[in-house]
């Protein structure tokens, strides 16, 4: 019986491209690389926003103070943030409002350009290049077959006016990946993962409560099998159901796929669940990060000493 193909997909070519195998050929997959060679490593990230002057010209001279300069305005959100991320770990970043922690995942999605610093991928060119310095193009290709973003709104993840499959179809023909058949399988499997009823997967996002719409987004940051997911504020806003749900559901994908993934919350309660190790943000700086048991059982910073504290 012949499958559907949804109605934004009618018109694309289906001539022969390697087949699904092939989807993550461009990006060596997190289980084939050495375990001790970080798969991310971000060194001395710095976002600033406004015109800056000499006064800032230093984003932690000021230290934990401010990241306000008192005399041009501008905002430090991201101060000189330097770590690593291995394959298939899972690196919690914590923080208030306006911490930077948001912003620093931006920058590494290239969302937003970051001020200053480098960012090595270990399965792009060997991790030899910064990949701030690459061209639009070639962050391109990075955003389609190195990472996957989730976002807070899914509104900026997901074309609300596409079929769910049709979101994932996008995704795989931004990777030069053309053939129906193959995508219509590709979207079903993906869907089928994350739970979304088959029966459903020409239906809209808009027509889905929020829980479904980011397991949408995380099928769709999925479908060229990126060995880097990042995701920001993921449950904020869920009923707190929904959130057990959607965390249950990013712990088994981790487990399955070995996806290695940097998760962004305001939540502790998220980041014991998930994470291995955790950093701290304050004012677009690290004040900590360890392991996240250490972090939550025996926390050195008085910042950290005040997050751990309100989560009891």
């Amino acid at each position: 019986m012949e499958s559907y193909v949804p109605e934004e997909l009618a018109g694309a070519n289906e001539a022969a491209v390697p087949d699904e195998a092939s989807t993550d050929s461009a990006a060596v997959s997190a289980s084939d690389i050495d375990v001790e060679i970080p798969l991310l490593q971000v060194r001395g990230l710095s976002q600033r926003f406004g015109p800056g002057c000499a006064y800032c010209a230093e984003p932690t001279i000021r230290g934990e103070e401010s990241n306000r300069c008192p005399r041009c305005g501008s905002i430090w959100a991201c101060r000189s943030l330097s770590f690593e991320l291995y394959p298939g770990e899972i690196l919690g970043v914590v923080g208030e409002s306006g911490s930077g922690k948001s912003t620093m995942v931006k920058c590494l999605y290239f969302d937003e350009q970051a001020s200053a610093g480098s960012m090595t991928v270990s399965s792009y060119e060997n991790g030899s290049v910064n990949l701030f310095t690459r061209s639009a193009q070639q962050k391109r290709y990075i955003r389609n077959h190195v990472m996957g973003m989730v976002y807070q709104n899914p509104y900026l993840g997901l074309r609300m006016n596409f079929s769910s499959s049709g979101n994932i179809a996008e995704k795989l023909i931004a990777a030069d990946h053309f053939h129906v058949g193959r995508i219509r399988e590709r979207a079903a499997d993906l869907l089928g993962k994350v739970e979304i009823p088959l029966s459903r997967m020409d239906e809209p996002p808009r027509n889905f409560s929020g829980g479904m719409q980011q397991r949408v987004q995380i099928s769709k940051a999925l479908a060229n099998n990126p060995p880097l997911l990042l995701l920001d504020e993921v449950t904020t806003g869920l009923d707190l159901s929904v959130q057990a749900k959607v965390l249950d559901l990013i712990r088994s994908i981790q487990r399955e796929l070995n996806v290695a993934m940097i998760v962004v919350s305001h939540d502790l309660g998220v980041i014991r669940m998930l994470a291995n190790r955790t950093m701290v943000l304050r004012q677009g700086l690290i004040v900590e990060q360890g392991l996240t048991d250490q972090i939550l059982e025996d926390p050195q910073h008085p910042y950290t000493q005040l997050l751990v504290h309100s989560l009891l």
